[in-house]
């Protein structure tokens, strides 16, 4: 059983930064990605990241703002956060894909392992 842990969430103000991490128990480098859930939205894909980190991968709401990276050597997704919204307020969940799988996608449904959350809170 594969565990994810993120962690780096709080509360920033318009404008500014944050960088999530999501620790992986899985040395197996799984294709990684970050959703998020708003207040009674459903919840969004955010970014991916291939097995190598060769490729990536993001929605149109957050492209040049958000850079999506890994460190395989410590089992470790990072999403770092700029010019941050008060609209990109949600919890921000890591997944990963089983096994060996090295196709990308951008569904929930394709994604076996989930983090608990890390909540984000933009203020204006």
């Amino acid at each position: 059983q594969v565990q994810l842990v993120e962690s780096g969430g709080g509360l920033v103000q318009a404008g500014g930064s944050l960088r999530l991490s999501c620790a992986v128990s899985s040395s197996s480098r799984h294709v990684t990605a970050w959703f998020r859930r708003a207040p009674g939205k459903q919840r969004e894909f955010v970014s991916a990241i291939s097995r190598d980190g060769g490729n990536t991968y993001y929605s149109d709401s957050v492209k040049g703002r958000f850079t999506i990276s890994r460190d395989n050597s410590v089992n470790t997704v990072y999403l770092s956060m700029n010019s941050l919204k008060p609209e990109d307020t949600a919890v921000y969940y890591c997944a990963a894909r089983g096994g060996l799988i090295t196709v990308v996608h951008r569904t929930s449904s394709s994604y076996t392992y989930w983090g608990q959350g890390t909540q984000v809170t933009v203020s204006s």
